[in-house]
Parts: C-alpha cells; sequence; structure tokens
C-alpha cells in the first residue's frame, strides 16, 4: 500500500502548474485609423520637440542620461533621437520611425539629421491631416513624392559647390559647433586627402588636437556577419597589425582555413578573409573561433564583380604585400603560409565598407 502511494505523490500534479504560462501570456493591443495616427504622432512630436533644438548654428546642447559615467552632452540630432524611448508603445513606435529617418539621413549624408526629424514631423502631421479630411493614402503619399522630387531640384540648382578651402572650413566650424580651429584642422585634412579621402577622427592622448596622415584605400565591402564586431558601441571590427587572406573563389571548406587559423593564433596576429564569398562550414567556423575562443578574425567579402573584383583584390594585395589565391596559379587554400599574408597597420570594417591603413606593400 506505501509503494502505491509513493507512486500517486510522485504523479500528482497541482492544477496551477499547467495553467501557469497562460498567466504570463501577453496579447498584442490593435488600433486602427485615426486613432492609431494620433497616437503615433504623439510620439513623433515629443521626440521631435526634444531634437529640434539643435537646429542650426544657434542649437542648444541637450543633456543625455547614460547608464555609466557623467551625463553625455551633445548637439547632434540623431544621437539624441537615439536615446529616447517611450514606456507607451504607440509613441515608442512614433519615436522609432522619426529614429529611423535620423539614422537614414546620418548614413547618407552624415548631417542634417534635425533638419529630416523636423521635416518628417511635418510631413507625417499633415498627411494625418489630409487622411482625416478624406483623401486617399495613396494619392496623398504619391503627392509627397511629387512635392519632394521637385524641392530636392530646386535645391540643387540653387546649391553652391564647397570646393575652396576656405569654404570646407566654414562649413567643419559649423559642424564643429562654431569650433574655428578644428575646423582649419578639417580642412587641412581635405586638402592632403582630398574630396574622395578618407578622414577618421579618433580620441587622442595629449591635450591638442593633431592631424596625421596615413597612406591607405577604402572599398565598400562590410563583415559578412555582425558577430565579428569588436567594438559594440560604434559597431565596428577593428584591429592592429592584421594579416590579411585575398582569395579569388568563394570559400566553403572550414577544414581548409583551420590550419591558417591555427598559424595566426600561434604568431597572436589578427586574421583578415577577403574572398569572393565565405559560407557554410566555412563561415560557421570562422564563427565558432571567434566566439567560443575568442580568435580575432573577420570575414568580407571582396568589392566588385567578375574580372573587376580580381583586380581589386590584387590591388590590396599590392598594398599590403600580400598574394592572391587563385586556382588559376595553382595556388591551394590548405597550403597558404603567413608569408603569402598582406600586413598593415590597421584595419577597420563597419557593416558597408572596410578601411586599410598603412600597408606594407613595397612601395616599387
Amino acid at each position: 500500500m506505501l509503494s502505491k502511494i509513493a507512486q500517486r505523490s510522485v504523479t500528482f500534479r497541482p492544477r496551477w502548474q499547467s495553467l501557469q504560462h497562460r498567466t504570463f501570456s501577453q496579447g498584442k493591443d490593435i488600433r486602427f485609423g485615426a486613432d492609431a495616427r494620433q497616437a503615433i504622432l504623439v510620439g513623433v512630436n515629443k521626440i521631435a520637440d526634444a531634437v529640434e533644438v539643435t537646429l542650426g548654428p544657434k542649437g542648444r546642447n541637450v543633456a543625455i542620461e547614460v547608464s555609466y559615467g557623467p551625463p553625455k552632452i551633445t548637439k547632434d540630432g540623431v544621437t539624441v533621437a537615439k536615446n529616447i524611448e517611450f514606456a507607451d508603445k504607440y509613441e515608442n513606435l512614433g519615436a522609432q520611425l522619426v529614429r529611423a529617418v535620423a539614422s537614414k539621413t546620418n548614413d547618407i549624408a552624415g548631417d542634417g539629421t534635425t533638419t529630416a526629424t523636423v521635416l518628417a514631423r511635418s510631413i507625417f502631421m499633415e498627411g494625418c491631416k489630409a487622411v482625416a479630411a478624406g483623401m486617399n493614402p495613396m494619392d496623398v503619399k504619391r503627392g509627397i513624392d511629387k512635392a519632394v522630387q521637385t524641392v530636392v531640384n530646386h535645391i540643387k540648382s540653387i546649391a553652391e559647390p564647397v570646393e575652396t578651402k576656405d569654404a570646407i572650413r566654414k562649413v567643419a566650424t559649423i559642424s564643429a559647433n562654431g569650433d574655428k580651429k578644428l575646423g582649419g584642422l578639417i580642412a587641412d585634412a581635405f586638402e592632403k586627402v582630398g574630396n574622395e579621402g578618407v578622414i577618421s577622427v579618433q580620441d587622442g592622448k595629449s591635450f591638442d588636437d593633431q592631424l596625421e596622415v596615413v597612406e591607405g584605400m577604402k572599398f565598400d565591402r562590410g563583415f559578412i556577419s555582425p558577430f565579428f564586431i569588436t567594438d559594440q558601441k560604434k559597431q565596428l571590427a577593428e584591429y592592429d597589425n592584421p594579416l590579411i587572406l585575398f582569395c579569388e573563389k568563394k570559400i566553403s571548406s572550414g577544414t581548409a582555413l583551420v590550419p591558417l587559423i591555427e598559424q595566426c593564433h600561434n604568431a597572436a596576429r589578427p586574421l583578415i578573409i577577403v574572398a569572393e564569398d565565405i559560407d557554410g562550414e566555412a563561415l560557421s567556423t570562422l564563427l565558432l573561433n571567434r566566439l567560443r575562443l575568442n580568435l580575432r578574425i573577420c570575414a568580407i567579402k571582396a568589392p566588385g564583380f567578375g574580372d573587376n573584383r580580381k583586380n581589386n583584390l590584387r590591388d590590396m594585395a599590392v598594398l599590403t604585400g600580400g598574394q592572391v589565391v587563385s586556382e588559376e596559379l595553382g595556388h591551394k587554400l590548405e597550403e597558404v603560409q603567413l608569408g603569402d599574408l598582406g600586413r598593415c597597420g590597421k584595419i577597420t570594417v563597419s557593416k558597408d565598407d572596410t578601411i586599410v591603413l598603412n600597408g606594407m606593400g613595397n612601395k616599387e
């Protein structure tokens, strides 16, 4: 009898345990029409009011609370927009729309994020009024597109090209919150590297602002996977003194990469792989070594297509003093040695582009 009681006590399950997962379930709050637009507009207005105070040369600074350290004081519209979230879901949805506008403007133009935010608020507000008055939303959208094209064409017709050093200095001074010294430094940088050159800003260890010109190149391809990121704040993968593998073909075999990964690990050097593509087992092998063993690795797709891609790889190999692994020349990935890899002083990889600085190739 005791054994039967024990068995029953083990199999007994209270009713509340079987239903507890239902207690914490949450449903979606769905709204339609004017009610939904009005709730979103509240969030759009709140974030636009906070951002628009930074507009123009006379714009004011904004203090932002951060989870660590002192408050962040900035006059950058996109920075203000990215740090605003609301408890109300619909207000936060409106804030996300404005944040997307500011972020895209920052990625494409690099400036004008506050202006874009103010315009987005006005367009959304007037669009809500038009739809509430009975207009067809698709007709409103087509009208907005035509108006945008007209305004863009007019701005292009009256725009003054910024070409001289003095004009660049004036624009840079405004962007630097009126700091003439910093504006002049940026103008000097453009004069040395040209309008198509790459200018990067880094924290220095001295009390004075300094300008340093380094030889390098930039191409419009970024890391294949965000798991290669080393700086979460800047969303970049940055390495000093890396070894760079250039490969003309797609890499799918992880086994072929293992010997090279071991050589770079033993030499305590980061490994950067630039190839037509890296997928399947090869990409899994790289990510596994990056995440579990914390090896310094990054994979990048080669820029260009067809013969243009091959020429780009050869140019990068010449710049860094490496060799392109090509099956046409009888090279095998398993046989690559450290001496076949390119070298540079620093490489910075974002989701969209890569900058190679201080290539160690032979100048001759």
